[in-house]
């Protein structure tokens, strides 16, 4: 038996995850045409696209977001502007992309960061350090000189070691990020090349917004990556990220009753909460309307958006009480 190349376990948590991850994409062959309407897609490639970059501290809304997709007009940052417009494109253009092709993987980062680095589509000629969204180090990327090898192997590998590719895909993308081949827009292009791996696993991963979920759990997914490399064993982050892959079915099998009747009702629930208690966290709206803890952030994020409730730091977390 030949060695295994890169560091990781196939422990029974994440076995338990493939299997319900599984039955999840086999129950969502029967969704409705409405589940799979072209409208839908849409809207999660958007969600797709504004979480990734949010990720990056992209300053866009989703709103604004949606309005750059569209072709109008939005007061924010040029960069900011580019991005999606460059992520929107590349997006759209994921079933031409062959997951295994080191010149794709090029191409697609010309095309996202394309007129915001001199170097887009090249591989980092320098050395880099790679942070978290607070700045942090969390390691030092692959020496330059090494960086082509060590991506053409990882993408040989991921192409022909027999282990599932679901696990593989997850393997993929903490090793990707490891080796950090790009100046800027590695977190971009994993995100993309993990989506991409997916959707050869099935095709319905490429209109499933897992950037979603890795934006609600922004923190975990670093701390993830991070205890990744103390261990030097991607197990924990294939957890995290099988774990936020469930979470993100979940979520779009529940998009058919997701209709702007209940989702005022949710709105109209949590201003009634703040009529009598002042003041209202996470974990009071998954009380109150039994959803994830995801699905009350994103709840209370719109809000937010719309002016309805505004933000306010308490101890160590975040609550919201009425604006006015």
């Amino acid at each position: 038996m030949a060695m295994q190349k890169y560091p990781f376990q196939i422990n029974t948590r994440i076995l338990r995850l493939t299997a319900e991850i599984s039955e999840l994409v086999g129950s969502m062959a029967t969704l409705t045409e409405a589940a799979r309407s072209p409208q839908l897609r849409r809207s999660n490639r958007i969600k797709t696209i504004y979480s990734s970059l949010a990720i990056e501290q992209n300053t866009l809304s989703l709103e604004q977001v949606t309005a750059v997709v569209s072709g109008k007009r939005v007061l924010a940052p040029p960069k900011d502007i580019a991005e999606v417009q460059n992520a929107f494109e590349i997006y759209d253009r994921l079933d031409e992309l062959n997951p295994y092709s080191i010149d794709d993987l090029l191409t697609a980062h010309a095309v996202m960061v394309r007129g915001l680095r001199d170097d887009a589509g090249e591989f980092r000629s320098r050395p880099v350090g790679v942070v978290d969204s607070q700045g942090n180090i969390l390691h030092f990327g692959t020496l330059p000189a090494y960086v082509p090898q060590l991506v053409e192997e990882l993408l040989d590998w991921t192409e022909n070691d027999e282990t599932p590719l679901l696990i593989k895909s997850c393997v993929f993308h903490y090793e990707f990020e490891l080796i950090h081949p790009f100046s800027d827009g590695n977190g971009r292009i994993g995100r993309l090349w993990h989506t991409l791996l997916l959707s050869k696993w099935n095709p319905l991963f490429a209109w499933v917004p897992v950037e979603s979920i890795i934006h609600d759990r922004q923190s975990e997914y670093y701390q993830a990556i991070n205890n990744a490399n103390n261990a030097a064993d991607s197990t924990c982050f294939i957890e995290f990220m099988l774990s936020a892959i469930k979470d993100a079915l979940l979520e779009v099998t529940a998009q058919p009753s997701e209709v702007k009747p209940k989702a005022e009702t949710r709105e109209q629930a949590i201003l009634d909460y703040l009529s009598k208690h002042g003041e209202i966290a996470n974990n009071d709206v998954r009380k109150l309307l039994s959803v994830s803890a995801a699905t009350a952030n994103r709840v209370l994020n719109g809000m937010a958006e719309k002016g309805m409730i505004i933000r306010f730091r308490k101890g160590k977390s975040w609550a919201y009480r009425k604006k006015g």
